[in-house]
């Protein structure tokens, strides 16, 4: 089976409390709302306390055009890729030419060629390596990513690949834009990156993995494509987020969780570690109950939002990190336990991974 070896994560040099983005952001939209203190009452609502941003605070909200932004994009997405996938291959003390395959993934700015084709001009991978770019997926990217990269090194057992996602959400920001979805978005969504690096059975590195990969399953919900995504237009990327995301959560995830692990010989009861994506406070409340956990007891997924905010695709995968970080400490006392993986996106749709602490 495929391993999960490690996992590096990136973030732009700019950092702010959400005070200060609240500050900001209420001063630029000084005689647009009516209701100014709404601005703060969302932005506390959704429980984050600072954000990494690709640009500086005074000029978050001066893109004249989607070009501006777009070219802004890919300068810092290819940045950022970059940093978090050295330090992935230092690390683990690789060299570029170890690397089989290099996947990518994004949904908040568009780059052709694609951002592993960009990397690639910066760091000196083979000619020959083969890369896979994801489009789409939006939040559920960082699971589906991992699971694909799975199904590949099923077939390439003896091959070493790096999956990385660059989300940088406060660039798609529509500064007249004055909808609840908009005033959500600029207080929950945060801007990074991060690398995975996964090998097949055959390969050496399985040894120091912290965690074996075991299966997959992705779930579709029918006619719910305006539960989540984007509304591409002149001036870039508008924002869809229905406030129906919780419920559509927590009716319609625990069949198909059952289901899941039925097929794998288990029960709820048997998972010991829960890997999520934290969509917001009340996406995390519903998963909880799907999981059948306490409030709060999806750890990690909370404090990754409070830190980061919520980064689209990358933050399941910075989740992901802390929990390996974590576990650390008790590797033998979890040899074996099973952990699930789980990021929903637009569609609306869903990905699950089981895995097994190595």
């Amino acid at each position: 089976m495929p391993y999960i070896v490690d996992i590096q994560t990136s973030f732009p040099e700019f950092f702010y409390t959400q005070e200060q983005l609240i500050g900001e952001i209420t001063k630029q939209w000084e005689g647009k709302l009516t209701n100014l203190k709404r601005i703060e009452q969302i932005h506390q609502n959704v429980l984050v306390k600072s954000r990494h941003l690709a640009v500086p605070l005074d000029k978050y909200f001066s893109f004249e055009s989607f070009d501006e932004k777009n070219n802004l994009y890919i300068e810092k997405a290819v940045e950022l890729a970059e940093q978090a996938i050295v330090k992935l291959l230092k690390k683990n003390n690789l060299k570029e030419e170890d690397i089989s395959s290099l996947w990518s993934n994004t949904v908040t700015g568009f780059a052709i060629p694609s951002l592993d084709a960009r990397v690639m001009n910066k760091i000196a991978f083979k000619k020959n390596t083969k890369r896979v770019p994801l489009m789409g997926l939006g939040c559920m990217a960082g699971v589906a990513g991992i699971n694909r990269v799975a199904d590949y090194l099923k077939a390439y057992p003896n091959e070493a690949v790096i999956f990385f996602s660059v989300e940088l959400c406060s660039l798609t920001v529509q500064s007249e834009d004055i909808s609840v979805a908009n005033l959500v978005s600029t207080g929950l969504f945060g801007d990074g990156c991060a690398a995975v690096l996964m090998v097949g059975d055959n390969h050496p590195l399985k040894n120091n993995a912290p965690l074996k990969w075991l299966s997959s399953e992705s779930i579709f919900f029918p006619d719910t494509q305006d539960v989540m995504g984007w509304a591409v237009g002149e001036k870039g990327l508008k924002i869809i987020l229905s406030k129906s995301v919780p419920q559509v959560t927590e009716k319609e995830l625990p069949g198909p969780l059952n289901e899941f692990l039925k097929a794998n010989a288990l029960e709820l009861s048997q998972i010991d570690t829960f890997i999520a994506h934290p969509g917001g406070p009340k996406v995390l409340l519903a998963m909880e109950k799907v999981f059948d956990l306490p409030e709060g007891g999806l750890k990690h997924s909370w404090e990754s939002l409070a830190e980061n905010g919520n980064m689209s695709s990358v933050s399941v995968l910075d989740i992901f990190k802390r929990t390996i970080e974590e576990s650390a400490l008790k590797r033998q006392e979890l040899k074996g336990r099973k952990a699930i993986s789980l990021a929903m996106g637009p569609a609306f749709s869903a990905e699950l991974g089981l895995l097994e602490w190595n």
